[in-house]
C-alpha cells in the first residue's frame, strides 16, 4: 500500500511539472490589412507626428459641422413655434375686428346708449337755414 500511494504522489508531481513547463503559446495575430498596415511600419511615428495637424483640422471641421446642425435645427424649431403663435393673433385680431364690427351697428350702440339714459330720437332731422341781409351799411 505504501508503494502504491507513493507511486501516485509522484505521478501527480511529474504531472505538476509537465504543466508548469508548457511555455504559454503566444497568440499569433491574424494576417489582415490592419495588422499589416501597423506592424510593417507602414505609420512610423514620425507620420504619425506630421499628420495630426491635418487630423485635429479635420476633427475641429467635424465639431463645426455638428455644432451647425444642431443650430439650424433649432432656428427651425423657434420658426415653426413663431409661425403657430403668428396664426394664433391672426385669429385674435380677426375675432376682436369682428366683434367690434358687431358692437358698433346701429341697434347695438342704442343698447348700450340707453343704458346710459340717451335715447334715439324721433323726429327726422331739421335743416337751419341762415337767411342773409342784404344791407351794404
Amino acid at each position: 500500500m505504501s508503494n502504491r500511494l507513493r507511486t501516485e504522489i509522484q505521478e501527480e508531481e511529474e504531472e505538476e511539472e509537465l504543466i508548469v513547463e508548457d511555455k504559454p503559446r503566444k497568440r499569433e495575430i491574424p494576417d489582415n490589412f490592419f495588422t499589416q498596415f501597423f506592424t510593417k511600419r507602414f505609420i512610423t511615428s514620425e507620420k504619425a507626428t506630421n499628420a495630426l495637424p491635418f487630423v485635429l483640422f479635420i476633427a475641429f471641421l467635424g465639431m463645426v459641422y455638428i455644432g451647425n446642425m444642431h443650430l439650424a435645427e433649432k432656428t427651425i424649431r423657434d420658426i415653426d413655434d413663431l409661425t403657430k403663435e403668428v396664426k394664433e393673433r391672426s385669429w385674435d385680431f380677426k375675432t376682436t375686428k369682428a366683434d367690434m364690427a358687431f358692437k358698433s351697428t346701429l341697434i347695438e350702440v342704442a343698447k348700450r346708449a340707453d343704458t346710459l339714459g340717451v335715447r334715439q330720437s324721433v323726429e327726422p332731422p331739421k335743416k337751419i337755414t341762415v337767411k342773409e341781409d342784404n344791407d351794404e351799411n
